[in-house]
C-alpha cells in the first residue's frame, strides 16, 4: 500500500513528455463513460431496452469517430486498440485475397503491430518486401513503384513514425498503388488529432488506430474498410454476429463510448492543440541542437508537431534514460522499450547502434506547459554532461 502511494507522489513530480505511447484520459471523457459501467450498463446485442440504449451509444460513438477521421460510420469496426486491429486487417485481407496473389510492400520502419503481423504471415507463406529508407526516414518513391508486382496484393504503409514523427507522403503512395490496381492500408495512430485527416481524400483502403493515444480510454480501437472501394475481410476470429461479424464478442460499451468523446473534443480543439504542439517543439529543439554532438533526427521533413527525436553522439546510451530521474521520455516505441536495444527504426535510418541508443523520444501533449519543456531542457543538458564526462 505504502509502496503504491509513494510511486503515486513520486509520479506527481515527474514531467510527462511521452504521449506518443499513451494520453491520460480527458475528464470530460471519463465522465461520458461513467454512466455505462453502472445504469446504463446494457449489452449491445441484447434485445431490450437496456440493450438499444447500449446499441445507441455504441452507434453515436461511431459517429464521432467517423467525423474525425471523414468516413462513414458503417466503414468503422471497433477493435480492442490499434494493434489488434492491424491483425485482423492483413490476416483477413490476405485470407480473402489470397487467390490474388500473395506479396505485400511495407517498410522496414513501420510499427511493431504491423511488423510482427506480416513476420506471421510470411511463415504462413505470404512474401513481404520491406522497402528502406534514407537518413531521414524518408521511403523512395520509385522504390515503391518498382516493388510492386503482379503478385502484389496490399501496400501496407503507416501515416505518420511513432518514434520519429516523420510523415510518410500518403496521397503519392496511393496514387502509385492505384496506378497498378493495388489497395493500400495505413497505420494512423500516431496522426489521429495531431493534424486533420480526411480518409476519403487520402485514396487508402484499410486504415488502424487507437483511442488512448487521443485522451480517450485504453482498450479500445477502430478498423475502417473503405466502402467505395469495397474493401472487404475474411473474418478469422469467431463466436458472434457483433461488429458485422469482423470482431465477435461483447462489445466495450464504456470504452467506445469514450472513445466518441475523445474524437469530438478532439475534432473541436486541433487546430489550436497543432499551433501549441509545434511552439513546443520549436522550444525545445532550439535548445537541444545547441548541445554538443546532439542531432534531431527528420528536423528538416515533415514531421509530427508534437514529437523530437534527438540522438547523442558520444553518450553512454544506457544508462541515459536512468539519469533522467524526473521526466517520462521514451527511447523508441513503447511497445519495445522494456529491452534496451537500438530502435529499430533509427537503424533502419542508417544510424549505428551506439548513438540509435543514446537517443530520445520526447512527445508533448495537451497537459505540456512551457515551463515543463525548460524544466526537461534543463534535466536533458544536465544528464548529458555527467554521462560525457563518463565516457571520457
Amino acid at each position: 500500500m505504502h509502496k503504491h502511494n509513494d510511486c503515486n507522489l513520486s509520479l506527481k513530480k515527474k514531467i510527462y513528455l511521452d504521449y506518443n505511447a499513451t494520453t491520460p484520459a480527458d475528464p470530460r471523457v471519463v465522465e461520458a463513460m461513467l454512466p455505462y459501467f453502472t445504469e446504463n450498463f446494457g449489452n449491445a446485442s441484447s434485445d431490450h431496452s437496456f440493450g438499444w440504449y447500449a446499441d445507441d451509444a455504441v452507434e453515436t460513438a461511431r459517429n464521432q469517430v467517423a467525423k474525425l477521421v471523414n468516413c462513414r460510420p458503417t466503414e468503422l469496426t471497433f477493435t480492442s486498440g490499434a494493434t489488434e486491429a492491424a491483425n485482423l486487417g492483413l490476416f483477413g485481407f490476405c485470407k480473402k485475397n489470397r487467390s490474388k496473389g500473395n506479396h505485400i510492400v511495407s517498410c522496414k520502419t513501420e510499427h511493431k503491430a504491423v511488423l510482427d503481423t506480416l513476420k506471421a504471415l510470411e511463415s504462413e507463406g505470404f512474401e513481404i518486401t520491406y522497402l528502406d529508407v534514407d537518413g531521414q526516414g524518408n521511403i523512395d518513391l520509385n522504390e515503391l513503384q518498382e516493388a510492386i508486382k503482379p503478385s502484389t496484393i496490399l501496400i501496407c504503409l503507416m501515416l505518420a513514425n511513432n518514434e520519429t514523427g516523420l510523415i510518410h507522403p500518403i496521397k503519392n503512395i496511393t496514387e502509385i498503388a492505384q496506378s497498378k490496381n493495388v489497395p493500400v492500408m495505413s497505420d494512423i495512430t500516431q496522426a489521429v488529432e495531431k493534424f486533420p485527416i480526411d480518409l476519403q481524400d487520402m485514396g487508402i483502403d484499410m486504415a488502424v488506430f487507437s483511442s488512448h493515444k487521443l485522451y480517450g480510454p485504453k482498450g479500445v480501437g477502430a478498423l475502417y474498410l473503405n466502402k467505395n472501394n469495397n474493401t472487404s475481410i475474411d473474418k478469422h476470429l469467431f463466436g458472434g454476429n457483433h461488429e458485422k461479424e469482423v470482431r465477435p464478442g461483447t462489445l466495450n460499451v464504456p470504452g467506445i463510448v469514450g472513445f466518441g468523446e475523445a474524437c469530438k473534443i478532439s475534432k473541436s480543439s486541433l487546430e489550436e492543440n497543432h499551433l501549441k504542439l509545434k511552439s513546443f517543439q520549436k522550444q525545445l529543439e532550439n535548445q537541444l541542437v545547441a548541445i554538443e554532438g546532439a542531432t534531431i533526427n527528420c528536423q528538416n521533413e515533415e514531421r509530427l508537431p508534437n514529437t523530437t527525436n534527438v540522438s547523442f553522439k558520444g553518450v553512454d546510451g544506457t544508462k541515459l534514460l536512468r539519469y533522467l530521474k524526473n521526466l517520462a521520455v521514451s527511447r523508441g516505441s513503447a511497445c519495445a522499450s522494456n529491452q534496451i536495444n537500438p530502435s529499430h527504426v533509427l537503424k533502419a535510418m542508417g544510424i549505428e547502434d551506439e548513438v540509435a541508443l543514446a537517443s530520445l523520444r520526447i512527445s508533448t501533449g495537451r497537459n505540456t506547459s512551457s515551463e515543463d519543456i525548460e524544466k526537461a531542457l534543463s534535466e536533458i543538458k544536465k544528464a548529458i554532461n555527467q554521462l560525457k564526462t563518463a565516457v571520457a
